[in-house]
């Protein structure tokens, strides 16, 4: 597989986006003023909600911070099978938390008490005692190498998690990635000898963070679009991956993203109906739970069969589904509805594919199977606004239903245009004077 990191900076607005096989899968940029997955901040406490078990935390920002009692560092016994959130935490309590979960809506960040720091090749985990290897890294002799690396590299009373990165890669670099993040969480310590709320550390920005966790040796190219850009990302990766310079490529363009199919594919991404190259469509809908993709013919109507068509346009649909939740950056709960199918092994089948298709996914996901009615579950981590939240607004006139009042409809409104005597005859009627 191809893989190509395209990086533009037209407009003084960072925009980056991952291809696979020349398609668009995932794209990032960075909105103004939003608080990155990833930092650190000293909180205090300011109310404790025991019925959900969770408290909000003043972290400094516009709302308080959300944070669940499974979330605290340090966890209390069990008293008649609930924990005891009052144990943990109490309001005025200053605590440092980490942002797992930007804010959405009138919802603040949600924060957790175990923190992480990643680097290059390892994850350092500064309130447990584990060691963990990427499931990526698919050698069972090299996952027991790193593991027994990783081992004798833990400080004390931490833990460490080995990234997908680090196959191939020697002790010594792994000790010096570690040293970088034990001397990085040893000044947040100290800021946080500071009252709070405060901010002890801001994940960097996207491009490093780019370069950090996406530029690594199974992508064949970095693309951008000016040659300051290209210094740029020379300058971060001689100390990441030097071994990546051959890798960096200038493209000089009026505008890069439109070059590569990337724009497009945005846009695409944006509407609730996505056309096959068979002529079958998916449906996007979503709700306050969960999202709903419905899969039809379309205009696909086959050669052969009605099964084969449908088994072929739930295996294109499957696909397509992969990607576009990469794409739109989907989280939560997912209910597809592919088109019924006859024969069991044509569902396992196009399940088989889902599943392989998500495997490309650096988010994790979980496909739960086929429920009674035919309906495929799965649920993706969400940790970052979707594309739809962060270039999109609700509609003013229909409040985001999609839907606005007939002109006849008006007619049948109660009360709204009703003359006073009218209403207060109305009222009189529903017992409300």
């Amino acid at each position: 597989m191809l893989k190509e990191i395209i990086v533009s900076s037209a407009g003084n607005r960072m925009r980056v986006a991952v291809l696979e096989d020349h398609v668009p899968v995932e794209v990032y940029f960075e909105p103004p003023g939003a608080e990155l997955v990833g930092s650190i901040y000293k909180g205090r406490v300011e109310n404790i909600l025991p019925g959900i078990e969770a408290a909000f935390v003043d972290i400094g920002l516009e709302r308080n911070a959300f944070l669940y009692v499974k979330d605290a560092r340090v966890l209390a016994g069990k008293r008649g099978g609930r924990l005891q959130i009052q144990q943990i935490l109490k309001p005025g309590q200053e605590i440092i938390v980490q942002v797992v979960k930007s804010h959405f809506g009138a919802k603040g960040a949600r924060v957790t008490a175990h923190v992480t720091l990643p680097g290059r090749y390892l994850v350092l985990a500064t309130s447990v005692q584990h060691i963990g290897v990427s499931r990526r890294i698919g050698s069972p002799a090299e996952r027991e190498r790193l593991r027994q690396i990783a081992a004798a590299l833990r400080p004390t009373g931490m833990g460490l998690i080995v990234r997908t990165a680090a196959e191939g890669v020697g002790e010594e670099e792994l000790r010096h990635d570690l040293e970088m993040l034990v001397k990085r969480w040893e000044d947040i310590c100290v800021k946080a000898r500071e009252p709070a709320p405060r901010l002890l550390y801001r994940d960097i920005d996207l491009l490093p963070r780019i370069l950090r966790d996406f530029f690594t040796g199974d992508v064949n190219r970095l693309v951008v679009d000016s040659e300051a850009l290209r210094q740029e990302v020379l300058s971060i990766i001689a100390d990441l991956g030097p071994e990546l310079k051959d890798r960096v490529f200038l493209e000089t363009g009026p505008d890069l993203m439109a070059a590569y199919g990337v724009e497009q594919e945005v846009e695409r991404a944006l509407k609730r109906r996505v056309w096959l190259k068979s002529g079958g469509y998916l449906v996007f809908d979503r709700t306050e739970a969960f999202t709903v993709i419905d899969v039809n013919t379309g205009k696909y109507v086959g050669s052969a069969s009605l099964e084969e068509t449908v088994v072929k346009t739930n295996l294109e649909a499957a696909r397509e589904i992969a990607r576009q939740l990469r794409l739109r950056n989907i989280g939560g709960i997912v209910i597809i509805d592919f088109i019924d199918m006859v024969e069991e092994r044509h569902r396992q089948q196009v399940l088989s594919v889902l599943e392989e298709a998500l495997r490309r996914d650096r988010v994790r996901s979980h496909l739960l199977g086929i429920t009674k009615l035919g309906l495929v579950e799965l649920t993706r981590k969400k940790s970052r606004p979707s594309l739809a939240e962060m270039l999109l607004q609700p509609c003013p006139h229909c409040g985001g239903t999609g839907y606005v009042r007939r002109e006849a409809g008006e007619e049948l409104s109660i009360g709204e245009d009703l003359p006073e005597d009218a209403n207060n005859s109305l009222q009189r009627q529903t017992g409300e004077l």
